[in-house]
């Protein structure tokens, strides 16, 4: 079981729910440490004062903040710890909104949260209020010492959190529109509509791999034991589309042939 990052409480109007939290997600990424290419050294770095040159242990260092005119405010952990966070222990809930009403941009970081204690059964009448209601709880946070806006769910039984970022932190997107004097014809979205039909399938991320990860694996355990990588063979090139609907009509049969082989090698 993994260990809680954090402990305090969620206030459902007069009712209060000791919580603990655990993170939901863990990153499979390949680590690696920066070597020496010819001898495999580790290479290390050092915290160098750049006024005086001098190496600043850990304890020594502090945060600071660089003014638009230059100036720079060092503030310490006195500083921050006096900072007046009401949410630092504590879930406030200030609104309840359908699951559909937030865009999924907002989301940051996703989270179980856990009864603590005698919160076992406010904590049921909150994820079954919920759950009956059609609701998700949007509420204010402190989680290492930033406050951030959140969305609690039920999910498969448990009450799920997702800290959100705050709607200063999004950027507008809407450089990235094509033009408007673009336009495409309905063949061509007739033809696109057969291509999402024929890959449209009730979402199953088990069967997903990261192939990168993989292939970094396994070429790194080749290195280890001193073996070659066998070639793969080079990629075909992609031709340049000219007529849509064609090449969607092609990639409309392409995607029909791999649906049944993978229904074939399902059922062997």
């Amino acid at each position: 079981m993994p260990r809680s990052i954090w402990k305090g409480a969620i206030s459902f109007g007069l009712v209060t729910i000791p919580v603990k939290l655990y993170s939901a997600t863990e990153e499979k990424d390949i680590s690696f440490r920066q070597v020496h290419a010819s001898d495999g050294g580790r290479i290390k770095y050092k915290r160098v004062c750049e006024l005086d040159g001098d190496e600043i242990p850990y304890a020594d260092i502090a945060k600071g903040y660089e003014m638009a005119d230059g100036r720079m405010v060092i503030l310490d952990k006195e500083d921050f710890d006096q900072l007046p966070l009401a949410t630092t222990k504590s879930v406030e809930v200030v609104q309840f909104v359908g699951a559909e009403e937030v865009d999924p941009t907002y989301f940051n970081k996703t989270y179980f949260l856990q009864a603590d204690g005698p919160g076992v059964k406010p904590y049921v009448l909150l994820r079954d209020a919920l759950t009956a209601s059609e609701q998700c709880a949007v509420v204010k946070v402190a989680l290492r010492s930033r406050e951030a806006l959140a969305l609690i769910r039920p999910k498969d039984g448990v009450l799920v959190m997702h800290t959100m970022l705050w709607p200063d932190e999004l950027r507008d997107g809407s450089f990235a529109a094509p033009p408007e004097s673009v336009t495409v014809s309905k063949a061509e979205v007739t033809m696109a509509q057969s291509f999402i039909d024929a890959l449209s399938a009730d979402f199953a991320p088990e069967e997903f791999t990261d192939s990168y990860r993989e292939a970094v694996e396994t070429l790194v355990q080749s290195k280890a034991e001193g073996l070659t990588m066998p070639e793969e063979a080079e990629a075909p090139k992609e031709a340049e589309v000219v007529d849509l609907v064609a090449a969607l009509r092609a990639s409309v049969e392409a995607a029909k042939k791999r649906r049944a082989s993978a229904e074939q090698a399902k059922t062997g």
